[in-house]
């Protein structure tokens, strides 16, 4: 507590201390086999903390550094012997997410297009000319139409 208590602001520092005399004060109410969990816990707590990092070690390649030849600088990379391959594997999965976005985009072109020709084609093969849908009253005699039984 007072590595913790050391970089705290006084606020922040008078706030833990409340809370760690409410804390003790309500671990006295406390039932015992309650209390004698929490001491198991904690123990387990201590002894993780204890116990060195078991956290996995990422094995980066090597960082791409800049080449120069003559009066040119190129971007390369730790392992000079497969960059090609990533070049590739890159250029396959841009021409992938391309033609993907393409393919979308030609979708949904075609479905608005459908979508209007329906309408235009409902209009225009009703037996009303398409100016009456325009007329105010046609839309008030609509409206009194469907509320009528």
């Amino acid at each position: 507590m007072k590595n913790i208590a050391a970089t705290l602001t006084p606020n922040a520092e008078a706030f833990a201390r409340r809370v760690v005399l409410r804390l003790t004060q309500a671990s006295d109410e406390l039932h015992h086999d309650i209390t004698e969990r929490l001491r198991v816990a904690r123990m387990q707590a201590l002894a993780e903390r204890k116990r060195p990092d078991a956290r996995p070690v990422l094995h980066l390649s090597p960082s791409p550094s800049v080449l120069s030849q003559g009066a040119t600088a190129t971007l390369g990379g730790g392992d000079h012997d497969h960059h090609w391959w990533r070049a590739a594997v890159s250029i396959v999965w841009i021409a992938a997410l391309l033609i993907g976005l393409a393919w979308v985009h030609q979708t949904q072109v075609e479905n608005v297009t459908t979508e209007l020709t329906e309408i235009d084609t409902a209009l225009l093969t009703d037996d009303l000319p398409p100016s009456a849908y325009a007329d105010p009253g046609f839309t008030q005699f609509i409206k009194s139409s469907r509320s009528k039984p």
